[in-house]
């Protein structure tokens, strides 16, 4: 158990300094959306903002993930969970964490193939006129879903402990406004 425990504190410390750094994300994306729009209105469109852009929000999704999933910020069916006792909830997230689990390692698996396609062959290129390097996003796409995995992990090991002790063992933060 103390082991359970130290891991949920290392990984929720881990995933709530991300999270916090993530926050900022959005002012980069937006200063490329701005530098886009700005160079288009003066009739020299950059090849590079569109992707960077894209980029720029897939990091910011798969790197925010973990944080979102320690606060509760995750979308599930209140309709039925919200009546649930304490326990209960976390015996039903005991259960869907591991569908979680199931889908992130279908995910990493697809992701560090394609990470590895991408090294492969001189490094594999978008097909745009800009043509940058695949490589980058996808480390970055690869170390969100790890990321994600273990917190998961984590979510379900304080439910375990939940169930085991009657004490919840909620280290970072309980909700959305604490988090702030």
């Amino acid at each position: 158990m103390r082991a359970a425990r130290a891991y949920v504190a290392v990984m929720d410390r881990v995933s709530l300094g991300l999270g916090r750094v993530m926050m900022w994300g959005i002012f980069a994306l937006m200063g490329v959306l701005l530098w886009s729009t700005a160079s288009k209105a003066l009739g020299a469109p950059s090849l590079w903002t569109l992707e960077t852009a894209q980029f720029a929000m897939m990091a910011y999704f798969m790197l925010g993930g973990p944080y979102a999933l320690l606060i509760g910020a995750n979308v599930r069916m209140d309709l039925f969970y919200g009546e649930l006792s304490p326990r209960r909830k976390a015996a039903t997230d005991c259960v869907t964490v591991i569908f979680l689990l199931v889908y992130l390692g279908t995910l990493m698996w697809g992701g560090v193939e394609s990470t590895i396609y991408a090294f492969q062959y001189g490094g594999e290129r978008s097909p745009s006129a800009w043509r940058p390097y695949m490589w980058p996003i996808k480390v970055v796409m690869c170390t969100g879903i790890a990321l994600m995995l273990l917190q998961a992990l984590s979510e379900l090991a304080k439910d375990v402990l939940f169930l085991a002790t009657g004490r919840p063992d909620r280290t970072a933060t309980e909700g959305p406004a604490d988090a702030l």
